[in-house]
C-alpha cells in the first residue's frame, strides 16, 4: 500500500504540482519553408523576407521552419539538404525571387538544366549543365498549385501558375529539392516565386499574406482542383 502510494505521488510530482496535470506540448507536423539571401548587389531578398516573417508559425495543422539558402549552385542543395534531416518536414515549400514579375507565381516544372545568366553568389556560371546526371528531364511539383490559385484569387492576392522556373538557382533548387525527395511518398514539395517587395512589386505584407493563404491550402489539400491556368507562350 505504501509503495502504491508512494508512485501515486511521484506521478503527481511528474504530472505537476499539487497532482494537476501538466498541459502537454502538441506535437506538429513541420512545414520547411526556404528563401535566398540576397544575390546580383541587392541588400535583401524578399524570399527570404517573406520566409522568415512566416517562421515559427502554425498554417493548416504545420509548424513553419524558415531556412536561408545561400544564392549559389552547389551550396544551395547542400544546404536544402541539411534543412531537410534536421527538420523532418511533411511539406517544403522553397521560395525564390523573380523580380520582373508582379505576382505570387505557383511553379508547375523544374527542368534538369543550369544555364546561368548572370554568375551566383559563389562566382559560379554553369551553362547548358544538368543538375542531376542521372535525373530525369524535370520534375513536377507535388502541391495542389490550382487549389492554391483558386484561394489565393478569392483573397485578392495576384497570382499565377508558372510554366518556368527559369534556369538560374531558383530552378536549381527546385528540382534539386523534387530529386531528393523522389523516394519520400510522404512529403510534398514544390517552389514559389515571389515578386519585389514594394514599387513595381507588391508590398512584403501581402506577400507574407498571400504565402500564408497558400501554404494552408498546400497543408490541407490532399486532391488538386482541376481548374484552367495554363499559358499561351
Amino acid at each position: 500500500m505504501g509503495h502504491r502510494r508512494a508512485a501515486a505521488r511521484g506521478q503527481h510530482r511528474a504530472d505537476g504540482a499539487a497532482g494537476v496535470p501538466v498541459k502537454r506540448a502538441t506535437v506538429r507536423p513541420t512545414l520547411l519553408l526556404t528563401g535566398f539571401d540576397p544575390f546580383d548587389g541587392a541588400k535583401s531578398n524578399p524570399s527570404w523576407d517573406a520566409a522568415s516573417a512566416l517562421d515559427g508559425r502554425i498554417v493548416g495543422g504545420h509548424r513553419i521552419v524558415a531556412r536561408q539558402l545561400p544564392t549559389e549552385f552547389d551550396a544551395s542543395l547542400r544546404a536544402l539538404r541539411a534543412a531537410i534531416r534536421e527538420t523532418a518536414p511533411s511539406l517544403v515549400v522553397c521560395l525564390g525571387l523573380a523580380g520582373g514579375r508582379k505576382e505570387l507565381s505557383l511553379e508547375r516544372v523544374a527542368i534538369n538544366i543550369d544555364d546561368a545568366r548572370i554568375p551566383d553568389n559563389a562566382g559560379a556560371q554553369p551553362v547548358d549543365a544538368k543538375i542531376a546526371a542521372r535525373g530525369p528531364a524535370a520534375y513536377f511539383s507535388t502541391l495542389p498549385i490550382k487549389a492554391m490559385l483558386a484561394a489565393l484569387r478569392k483573397h485578392g492576392i495576384p497570382a499565377q501558375v508558372s510554366q518556368t522556373a527559369g534556369t538560374y538557382v531558383c530552378n536549381h533548387v527546385f528540382y534539386g529539392l523534387m530529386h531528393a525527395l523522389r523516394n519520400k511518398r510522404d512529403v510534398r514539395g514544390g517552389f514559389i516565386h515571389v515578386p519585389n517587395a514594394g514599387r513595381g512589386g507588391m508590398p512584403l505584407e501581402d506577400i507574407a499574406e498571400g504565402l500564408r493563404i497558400a501554404l494552408r491550402v498546400a497543408a490541407t489539400t490532399n486532391e488538386d482542383a482541376r481548374i484552367a491556368a495554363g499559358a499561351e507562350d
